[in-house]
């Protein structure tokens, strides 16, 4: 049996009318996107491709989205397997390549999660829980990219 969930955000974005030389016009990035019962975001373009660097842009989200959804996949096949998880980190490195007509995309997102477990004799078992997780992770399961995995896990 197959659910549908429906998720909904807003963008608002306006010209700051700032004056541009004549004949050429550069539009501001920076945005606004709602999502209802939450906190708004200030996005932007990335500052390579001239947004506010300061701001939140499309690619951090992306990458955010996909360390967020593996960890809690993670975590998920961990409970199932009886793995106490102490604490989690990640510190992530997307690709992205850009072709000269303006266009691009990303080619790789290497995950490089850090575990800490209670119990020495499971690290093993934490370690290829990772794989499942990609498998469960509704984002990783969106994206036309590869995603890579490099875990550590450790034990008190």
């Amino acid at each position: 049996m197959s659910y549908k969930h429906i998720f909904k955000a807003s963008l608002t974005w306006k010209n700051p009318e700032q004056p541009t030389a004549v004949g050429s016009k550069i539009y501001t990035k920076s945005h606004h996107i709602a999502i209802e019962g939450k906190a708004d975001l200030q996005v932007s373009a990335a500052k390579a491709f001239k947004g506010d660097p300061a701001l939140y842009n499309p690619e951090d989200l992306l990458l955010s989205s996909l360390i967020s959804c593996h960890m809690m996949s993670y975590l998920y096949v961990c409970s199932q397997n009886s793995i106490e998880v102490l604490s989690y980190t990640d510190n992530a490195i997307a690709t992205l390549e850009t072709d000269g007509d303006g266009s691009g995309r990303f080619t790789e997102v290497t995950l490089h999660p850090e575990v800490l477990i209670t119990d020495k004799s499971q690290i093993e078992l934490a370690l290829s829980l990772h794989a499942q997780a990609n498998k469960l992770c509704f984002i990783a399961n969106s994206c036309n990219f590869t995603v890579r995995h490099h875990p550590k896990c450790q034990a008190i």
